[in-house]
């Protein structure tokens, strides 16, 4: 592992096509994303769940190209900048609004700038699949207008932009400073906790814990749906890393190989870890949580894929995909949290996990605080101001449908019509 990143290379022609076909590849990561948690959730709400999904990154894009990609910029303004104990502290981006002259920009500004704006899309989308079934479609719009705009973005220019996250190598000596180049913290962690955020505000499907102590299994709907969407976004997950890699740890097209070997690998671990995990549980594989399990060591590999060898990305996949079904397991039996997508294990919980990877298995002194320092941000600041943020836009935009729209099911109530209008969808026992 090399924490020290290279110095900024000069983007020639062919660098540059190697990483916009990279990105270009990247959005298959959000196809699979999606897929998998239209098949998790209900047969009722399949349609409102994938036009949510186009609603949810559509708004979230035009908000950051707006707002967000100003304040998420590299080059911070003085007004930016704090200075604490004699040390200089970048707190946000100062770039124009609606982005004015970014054609004038450099290719290699730009290229950070799709990415950011893949980026603030899956982040979006994130806790849209943890409302299934009940989350109203303007207010996962309004979620993801809010978080381009007042979250996102900073916690990029902290991570990406050279913020102080990313200067805490400089001002400290803690390593590299914070190191997250394929999003496990500025992408995942903070769509989990937002997931974790509309949970508790939405509450759990009605039937879900009709009793405390218990609760009533809902699978998803269409298990071949969320199999597929696995296999989708290591195609994407594969580009996404790679790119990740080349854009902010300016790693070399030599290394780049071994960063996709290290991403499937992780992933495979974490599959094999949850494919034993449920076997031994139940007595026999349960293919939902295995594809959460697949899902997490991928989510790992963005943190740690471009900086651990390849038997240290088979043990990071392995550790997710032991806690993560244990955790969704966790969530629903003893915190009674209905979560469909499993997203806070997945996203947040293998997230985290990445992160701290990464200082983990760090040659150089101090890394890991930084890690921690990171992680300690994420957990500490962004779940509260993200909580705070959603509370008040629950209070505008009510997130929960109403209980006859509920028992009728997304499609109906929000579309009016369903995705599978040549069959009869049932009804849950709990609404007779």
């Amino acid at each position: 592992m090399n924490p020290n990143p290279a110095p900024p290379i000069a983007f020639s022609d062919a660098a540059f096509a190697l990483s916009l076909g990279l990105l270009l590849l990247s959005p298959l990561v959000i196809a699979g994303v999606a897929i998998i948690n239209v098949g998790l959730g209900r047969s009722r709400s399949a349609a409102q769940s994938l036009l949510g999904t186009l609603v949810v990154i559509s708004t979230a894009v035009i908000a950051f190209f707006a707002v967000g990609a100003a304040l998420a910029e590299s080059s911070a303004g003085f007004d930016h900048t704090l200075r604490i104990s004699g040390k200089f502290w970048d707190w946000a981006g100062a770039g124009a609004l609606f982005l004015r002259g970014e054609s004038a920009v450099p290719a290699r500004a730009q290229l950070d700038l799709f990415f950011e704006a893949l980026a603030v899309a899956l982040a979006a989308m994130i806790p849209w699949g943890s409302g299934a079934d009940r989350l109203r479609l303007p207010a996962g719009a309004a979620i993801a207008a809010a978080l381009p705009v007042l979250v996102f973005p900073f916690l990029a220019h902290w991570i990406w932009g050279g913020g102080w996250l990313a200067q805490l190598g400089a001002n400290f000596g803690l390593g590299a400073g914070f190191l997250d180049a394929g999003g496990a913290g500025c992408v995942h962690a903070l769509g989990g906790l937002s997931a974790l955020a509309v949970v508790w505000i939405a509450g759990p499907r009605k039937g879900k814990f009709p009793r405390e102590g218990l609760s009533t299994a809902m699978p998803g709907h269409n298990v071949v749906y969320v199999l597929f969407g696995c296999l989708l976004a290591l195609a994407g997950w594969l580009a996404w890393n790679m790119a990740g890699s080349i854009l902010w740890l300016n790693a070399s097209p030599t290394t780049l190989v071994i960063t996709a070997i290290n991403t499937l690998l992780s992933a495979a671990g974490a599959l094999v870890a949850a494919f034993s995990v449920t076997r031994i549980r139940f007595g026999k594989p349960d293919a939902s949580l295995c594809a959460n399990g697949w899902l997490a060591g991928l989510v790992t590999s963005s943190a740690c894929a471009a900086l651990v060898t390849p038997l240290e990305a088979v043990a990071t996949g392995v550790i997710a995909g032991i806690i993560t079904p244990l955790l969704v397991e966790l969530f629903e039996l003893a915190l009674s949290i209905d979560d469909p997508a499993g997203a806070i294990s997945v996203h947040a919980a293998a997230g985290l996990w990445g992160l701290a990877a990464v200082g983990i298995f760090a040659p150089r002194s101090g890394q890991f605080l930084a890690q921690l320092v990171g992680i300690s941000t994420l957990l500490g600041l962004v779940l509260p101001v993200v909580y705070l943020l959603f509370s008040l836009i629950d209070r505008v935009m009510p997130f929960r449908a109403d209980p006859d729209g509920e028992r009728l099911g997304m499609d109906l109530h929000e579309l009016g019509g369903g995705a599978y209008p040549e069959f009869v969808i049932h009804r849950d026992e709990s609404y007779r």
